[in-house]
C-alpha cells in the first residue's frame, strides 16, 4: 500500500480541492494568492511572521539577558513537532494504522514539507505559540511567584484560549479537515473539534513542554551554551509525548462502543480542571499588580496580534456560520464551537489586558524559581 496517498488520504485532500498524488517528498511551493481561499496566506504570514519574531526574541533574551529558557523553548517546540506529527501523516509508516487510524489532512498552503502534508505554517505555529504563552506568563510574573510547575499550568491554560480560536475557525476556512470516520480518535467532538486534540495538543503538550525546559535550563538561572541548549531542547521535544500520553489514558481507558458519553465527561473534566486552575492563576497575576519581569516587545504586541487577527477572521467566517445547517456552512464546511472559541477569546483577551497591565514599564527581569 501507498502510504504517501492512500484511498483515504485522497479523498480528504479531493475534499480540500487538491490532490496528494505525485506530491514532492521534500518541499512544494504554490502561489500565495493562489490558495483556496485569502484567509491562508493572512494565517501563514501571522504564524511565520511570528515564529521569526518568537526567534529573535529569545536569541536576544539569551545573548543579552544570559536567560536560555526562551531560545530552548523555541527549538524544543520544534523537536517536539518532529517527534509527534509525522506519525499523524503517516500512521501506516509507524505501524500505527489500526491504533490511530488516518486522523486529519491539512490542506495545501505556500510552502509544504513531506508529501504536501506539513505546512510551513505549521512548523512555525509550535515555537510562536510557545513562546507567546511561555512570555505572557512569564511577564505576569508567575513564574518568578509559584515556580516552574504552576507557571508551566498557566502556560498550558493560556495556549488553551489562543489555540482553540485557531482550532475552531480552521476545518471552516478550509485550513485542514477532520477524517469523520475515524471516530476512534476523533470523538467525542465539540463542533468539529475532536476533545482529544482540545486537551492534549492544545494544552498537555505545551505545559509539559514548557516545564521540563524550564527545569532542564534552571529556569533561566543557569548559563547554557549553544550546545548545552540544543541538547536540553531536543529531550525536552522527545520527552514531552510521554505526558500527552499520561493525560490521555483515562478517557482512552474507556474507548469501544457505547463507551462515547464516559470519554467526553472525563474530557470535560480535564478541560474543566485547565480552566478552573489557568483563570485561579491569572487572578492571582492581576492582583499581583506591577511584575518585576521585563517587558518585551514581544509580550506587548503578538499575542494582541494573533488574537486581533483571528478575531476579524471569525467576523469574516459568521455569516457562513450561523446560516449553517446541522453544523455544515453552505460551502460544505464543518463549523467549530462558537460559544467556545469566545469564550477562549474573552480569556485571552484576559491575559494581554494583565501582561500589559503589569508590564506598564520596562523593569529588570525577575529569575524563574527552581
Amino acid at each position: 500500500m501507498d502510504y504517501t496517498c492512500d484511498a483515504v488520504a485522497e479523498r480528504l485532500a479531493e475534499g480540500l480541492g487538491f490532490s496528494c498524488d505525485d506530491a514532492s517528498p521534500v518541499v512544494s511551493f504554490r502561489d500565495p494568492f493562489g490558495l483556496e481561499n485569502g484567509t491562508m496566506a493572512v494565517l501563514e504570514l501571522l504564524v511565520v511572521a511570528g515564529a521569526v519574531f518568537a526567534f529573535a526574541h529569545a536569541w536576544r533574551r539569551w545573548r543579552r539577558d544570559g536567560d536560555p529558557v526562551n531560545l530552548t523553548l523555541w527549538f524544543a517546540s520544534v523537536g517536539y513537532l518532529a517527534v509527534i506529527e509525522p506519525p499523524l501523516y503517516f500512521p501506516g509508516w509507524f505501524g500505527l494504522t489500526e491504533h490511530v487510524g488516518f486522523i486529519f489532512s491539512h490542506n495545501v498552503f505556500t510552502v509544504q514539507f513531506m508529501y504536501d502534508r506539513l505546512p510551513l505554517y505549521i512548523v512555525a505555529f509550535y515555537p510562536a505559540l510557545s513562546q507567546l504563552a511561555y512570555e505572557l506568563v512569564r511577564t505576569l510574573g508567575v513564574f518568578a511567584r509559584r515556580g516552574p510547575l504552576l507557571g508551566s499550568l498557566a502556560v498550558a491554560f493560556a495556549c488553551q484560549v489562543f489555540y482553540e480560536i485557531f482550532d475552531h475557525l480552521g476545518p471552516q476556512l478550509r485550513w485542514w479537515v477532520w477524517n469523520p470516520d475515524n471516530t476512534m480518535i476523533n470523538q467525542p467532538a465539540l463542533g468539529s473539534v475532536p476533545m482529544n486534540s482540545m486537551l492534549l495538543f492544545a494544552s498537555v503538550s505545551f505545559g509539559a513542554l514548557t516545564y521540563l525546559v524550564v527545569r532542564l535550563t534552571g529556569g533561566g538561572e543557569r548559563r547554557v551554551t549553544g550546545w548545552g541548549i540544543g541538547w536540553r531542547a531536543l529531550v525536552a521535544g522527545a520527552v514531552t509525548p510521554l505526558a500527552m500520553i499520561v493525560a490521555g489514558a483515562p478517557s482512552g481507558a474507556f474507548r469501544g462502543d457505547g463507551q462515547l458519553g464516559i470519554q467526553r465527561a472525563i474530557l470535560a473534566v480535564e478541560l474543566v480542571v485547565v480552566w478552573v486552575v489557568g483563570l485561579c492563576l491569572l487572578a492571582d497575576a492581576w492582583r499581583a499588580g506591577r511584575s518585576e519581569a521585563a517587558s518585551p516587545l514581544f509580550a506587548r504586541t503578538y499575542p494582541a496580534a494573533f488574537l486581533g487577527v483571528h478575531v476579524a477572521l471569525w467576523l469574516g467566517a459568521l455569516p457562513a456560520y450561523l446560516a449553517a445547517t446541522d453544523g455544515v456552512t453552505g460551502q460544505g464546511t464543518p463549523t467549530g464551537s462558537l460559544w467556545y472559541a469566545a469564550l477562549c477569546a474573552v480569556a485571552a483577551t484576559g491575559f494581554v489586558a494583565a501582561a500589559l497591565r503589569a508590564t506598564g514599564s520596562p523593569a529588570t527581569a525577575a529569575p524563574v524559581r527552581s
